[in-house]
């Protein structure tokens, strides 16, 4: 009889599992201690994936993504402000925040989430026109602290979700109803989209480029590097008093670019670059909303007073 030589696991094998082992580590740590909000509620899986939301997501684009907008949620003396997750340029409340909203909901938050610059009913969401979004996030976040009796709201947003709320906050009077803005690879100051924008202006093509994308997507040519939007928005302090502000950019974003056009100036902010923190975090723009290194981050943006461990595990969504 041939006895075969052992072959060990593949590196990429070994690798997934031990990303797998590390990851549902991570995810029994921050939610370590935690009590739902609601009292008696059982904690929910969180999953640190961009994907698992979108199916749901496609099946029902007006759902609410796990643990969010219970309107007889009422904060508890240790989290007294709701925390309202804001998602980013073509996505929706589902998909983006399939691992945020369970997180903080096991951290006993009441949390709330909208859909808005995009048509009802539509999976395809925060294409409209940016001072219009706010608009709406104005209503919501009256909404919430009419139904729950808060004095402020916390506000999460991922890419055009972090900057939007800054409009929200300078121009519609936010300012007095924010108590802390967490930005996860905000636009802040535009993008040059990995150097399109930049070509186009050097080419003279971008007033075309413009007209075509703004028919699909307002809210992409706004948040260009120099639109008129953009530079309405930087005629303002990039912080308001009163207001906490925590920005979570990694170096490996392809979509807001210059990455470090993410970051904001003044007092009370809280700049963090990824990979400064975690050598082992791979992620992107999309990806960040779902990493627990980051999303450890938020939490101790949102509650600093009793800091998490936040970890240091490899991550990549793309595994």
């Amino acid at each position: 009889m041939r006895v075969l030589p052992h072959r060990p696991a593949r590196p990429r094998r070994r690798l997934a599992a031990a990303a797998a082992s590390l990851t549902a580590a991570v995810a029994l740590f921050l939610g370590a201690g935690a009590a739902p909000a609601q009292a008696g509620g059982l904690p929910l899986p969180v999953a640190y994936s961009p994907t698992n939301g979108v199916i749901p997501a496609l099946a029902d684009p007006a759902s609410s993504p796990p643990g969010a907008n219970d309107w007889s949620c009422r904060p508890s003396s240790a989290h007294p402000y709701p925390v309202v997750l804001v998602h980013g340029t073509f996505g929706d409340m589902r998909d983006n925040w399939d691992s945020m909203a369970p997180l903080l909901y096991d951290n006993g938050y009441c949390v709330f989430a909208l859909n808005y610059g995009g048509p009802s009913g539509n999976v395809i969401q925060g294409i409209d026109d940016i001072p219009t979004g706010a608009a709406q996030l104005s209503a919501f976040v009256d909404q919430v602290l009419a139904a729950t009796g808060a004095a402020k709201v916390d506000i999460v947003g991922h890419s055009q979700g972090g900057m939007m709320p800054r409009y929200y906050i300078g121009f519609l009077g936010g300012a007095a109803k924010v108590h802390t803005l967490v930005g996860l690879a905000p636009s802040s100051h535009g993008t040059t989209l990995d150097g399109l924008v930049t070509l186009a202006q050097n080419t003279g093509t971008q007033g075309l480029v413009n007209s075509l994308v703004s028919a699909a997507c307002t809210a992409c040519v706004q948040q260009e590097s120099g639109s008129g939007f953009v530079s309405r928005l930087d005629s303002l302090p990039d912080t308001v008093a009163g207001v906490n502000y925590t920005v979570i950019e990694t170096e490996y974003d392809a979509v807001v670019t210059p990455y470090q056009s993410s970051f904001l100036s003044g007092s009370g902010v809280h700049d963090i670059d990824l990979q400064q923190q975690c050598a082992l975090d791979f992620t992107g723009h999309v990806g960040i909303a779902f990493d627990p290194n980051a999303l450890g981050d938020v939490l101790n943006a949102l509650d600093p007073a009793h800091p998490v461990w936040v970890p240091c595990v490899w991550y990549s969504p793309g595994l």
